[in-house]
């Protein structure tokens, strides 16, 4: 038996009550830590409630059809003139069917008033999925393991790696908090393969957002940031891309804005079409005048193409909660950025110097 189809059976047997009290437990443990799980459910207990509600509407449509043989129409028809007894004696002799259909309206306006009041409970399971989506994105996130030398190389490995771009000159890396907890030491590699040390200034668990700051002190500072951030929300269907690391050298994606909001609807994040792979967590997400819409923080892992960015409005948060004193040429708000004009590849040229690859040792 496939898992999903032992899952379908789980999930019915729960519904209906069949579980173990233990199992009942462990499942529903299940449920809050992966919400494709809980979504499931919820699926499956709509299924098996219209399907009851269908039954019943089919036995009340024989009771109908029985009830309608009975129903004198010649007697009611052969009165030229109506009359207000002809009612009556209708009323009387069809006192069931009339009772049946009552029935059958009543169960029409329960059905019509589930489905509305459904409708309303997907909209909150999304909007409560917050929380729950910190779990799933930890266990999707895309974080590279570059452990695979260690057998072959005197020099120990990072452990983990991800990207991470500057949000000031004098050295300040804005990255995802996924890709650095936990970690004991931690450095960031430029374009040119140089690695600085680096430690945490500011991190947000909640929003899944890191700044760290190049501690090294053969660090020199960098120029003007060639990019800005957007203040407004991208539209769907806007062209993005993102630079990043999944191997050793910066590798570009391309794509556009899917949905404005993340799995099972975060409205933390975008849903980007995207081809991303480990270790591009922590790359800048930009749109095609070089305003930074969002950073990329993980994907879909039954979807390909389908990955999430946090949006950039918590990036301008994170930004506030380091002192502006300490930030040299800090990025910039809502204006026009200098690549804006200028063709991808001009582009990409001008942001690569500005992308790191973060190394994790643990």
């Amino acid at each position: 038996m496939s898992n999903e189809i032992q899952l379908e059976a789980i999930i019915e047997d729960y519904l209906n009550g069949k579980l173990k009290p233990e199992e009942v437990q462990a499942f529903e443990q299940l449920r809050n830590n992966d919400p494709i799980v809980d979504h499931k459910v919820v699926a499956h207990k709509v299924f098996l409630d219209s399907m009851k509600q269908y039954a019943n509407v089919l036995l009340l449509k024989q009771q109908m059809d029985a009830s309608h043989q009975k129903i004198d129409v010649e007697a009611i028809s052969s009165k030229v003139k109506p009359h207000s007894s002809i009612i009556v004696r209708m009323f009387r002799n069809n006192k069931a069917a009339i009772a049946v259909a009552a029935s059958f309206l009543f169960l029409a306006m329960v059905m019509l008033y589930s489905i509305k009041n459904q409708t309303e409970q997907d909209g909150s399971f999304k909007a409560l999925n917050r929380e729950v989506s910190q779990i799933k994105r930890s266990q999707n996130t895309l974080i590279r393991n570059i452990n695979t030398n260690a057998q072959n190389t005197s020099v120990a490995p990072a452990k983990f790696g991800g990207s991470g771009f500057a949000i000031s000159s004098n050295g300040y890396i804005l990255t995802n908090y996924h890709v650095i907890k936990g970690a004991d030491s931690l450095y960031v590699q430029n374009s040119k393969g140089v690695s600085f040390k680096v430690k945490a200034a500011y991190t947000d668990p909640v929003n899944d957002i890191a700044i760290l700051k190049i501690s090294d002190v053969s660090f020199e500072n960098l120029g003007s940031l060639p990019y800005s951030i957007k203040r407004n929300t991208a539209g769907i269907g806007e062209s993005v891309y993102t630079l990043g690391y999944p191997k050793d050298d910066v590798v570009l994606g391309d794509g556009y804005v899917s949905s404005k909001t993340g799995i099972n609807g975060d409205s933390l994040a975008y849903q980007v079409a995207i081809p991303v792979n480990p270790g591009n967590s922590g790359g800048p997400l930009l749109d095609n005048n070089g305003n930074i819409v969002g950073v990329i923080n993980g994907k879909e892992m039954k979807v390909d193409g389908a990955a999430f960015a946090v949006k950039s409005k918590y990036i301008m948060e994170a930004l506030n909660a380091i002192p502006n004193d300490s930030l040299s040429k800090r990025i910039a708000y809502g204006k026009r950025s200098p690549l804006q004009g200028l063709k991808r590849n001009k582009q990409v040229e001008k942001i690569q110097d500005f992308v790191f690859m973060v190394k994790v040792y643990n």
